[in-house]
């Protein structure tokens, strides 16, 4: 459930989009200085959304630093300096791989992820001691979420969704307390939801092919349709679910008191993942059809 939220290039300003790259490599910069150079190789768009998002509601001024990097060893790039909201994106990060991997693991006895997740484990004792009671919540969060999946019968889709839902509501609002902590939950809440049902949707046909559990497959196929027509019957119902979740979140958003980058998390917000439904559902341009 990875890489979802980005930003829409389309419409970014090449400002936003350059501190989108600058809060990138800062959260690949600071997975490696408290975590180690492997853990780095996970980094994933969706953390660094929480790293803007919690960064972006902090006082104090940002510091930025240009570095080279392996990848980039010719030009140095813009990155922001560690700081607390990174950090947190950082051990948030790989907490969410170890348990995807985890999860790989009992689904399909992925040799690759067990491997990985025995490697990446020995990282977690890096931990400090007040981020593992939330890493304790994404563990117990998690296994609700599965044990739901196998015990689903007569459950809807917003049932399924709810536990995925509730993770990503507490990982946002758990960084700090402060009097906007409700409404960065709720971003959190229906974020999750979004993200849990549009994975479901971007899986659905290899997860039927395979005979491997669907949400939505699960709680709107009555008739055992087979792919393309449960698709095609499927997918406004869908639209206008991850439509709602959408529309919840930037709800939540304007009533934060932001005080850097809200063009660029408005971006995200409304255009982003209004994209990323876009190129799930194979439409406008991703349906083969011209960019202007």
């Amino acid at each position: 459930m990875f890489g979802y939220v980005t930003p829409y290039k389309m419409e970014l300003k090449i400002k936003d989009y350059e501190k989108f790259k600058a809060y990138y490599c800062g959260l690949c910069r600071s997975i490696k200085h408290n975590l180690g150079n492997v853990p780095r190789v996970f980094l994933n768009y969706d953390m660094t959304f929480l790293a803007i998002l919690l960064d972006s509601l902090e006082d104090g001024r940002q510091n930025y630093k240009k570095e080279r990097c392996v990848l980039h060893p010719m030009k140095k790039k813009v990155i922001l300096k560690d700081s607390e909201a990174l950090e947190y994106a950082a051990f948030c990060n790989i907490s969410l791989v170890y348990f995807k991997l985890l999860d790989d693991v009992s689904d399909d006895m992925s040799f690759s992820s067990r491997i990985l997740s025995f490697y990446l484990k020995r990282y977690l004792n890096k931990m400090p001691e007040d981020f593992k009671k939330n890493f304790t919540y994404m563990s117990r969060k998690l296994k609700n979420l599965y044990d739901l999946e196998k015990n689903s019968k007569n459950k809807s889709i917003d049932v399924l969704a709810h536990p995925f839902g509730e993770l990503t509501g507490f990982i946002l609002s758990s960084f700090k307390d402060g009097e906007f902590k409700d409404k960065i939950y709720s971003l959190g809440y229906n974020l999750g939801k979004w993200i849990y049902i549009i994975d479901a949707l971007d899986d659905l046909n290899t997860d039927m092919y395979h005979g491997k559990f669907n949400a939505i497959e699960h709680c709107f196929n009555c008739e055992n349709l087979h792919f393309k027509e449960f698709s095609r019957e499927v997918e406004p119902r869908i639209d206008f679910i991850l439509g709602i979740c959408a529309s919840q979140c930037m709800n939540a958003f304007n009533e934060l008191p932001v005080k850097r980058n809200e063009e660029l998390l408005y971006n995200i917000l409304q255009y982003g993942l209004l994209d990323k439904m876009d190129k799930v559902f194979k439409r406008g341009v991703y349906k083969d059809e011209k960019s202007i």
